[in-house]
């Protein structure tokens, strides 16, 4: 979730990607409007269970600037 609807969300993906780790894949981005012009970026990441979990993603992505807050939605196995 941005910090507010003035955050450029293209710059906020364009970070999002690049702190993917490198065992992990980004396989896409999403903007779902959330409320009064606020849109959440959903972002799918596969990544190796045996070398990081989701946790770990969490904590990457909380730490970029413009992020107010960061919830794993679903996690599955492939």
């Amino acid at each position: 979730m941005p910090e507010s609807p003035d955050i450029d969300l293209g710059k906020l993906k364009d970070s999002i990607a690049k702190a993917v780790p490198p065992y992990a894949k980004l396989r896409g981005t999403a903007e779902k409007p959330v409320a009064f012009g606020l849109n959440a970026i959903h972002v799918m990441v596969i990544l190796d269970d045996k070398k990081g979990g989701a946790e770990e993603m969490e904590q990457a992505f909380a730490k970029l600037p413009g992020v107010q807050s960061v919830d794993t939605v679903e996690v599955s196995l492939l």
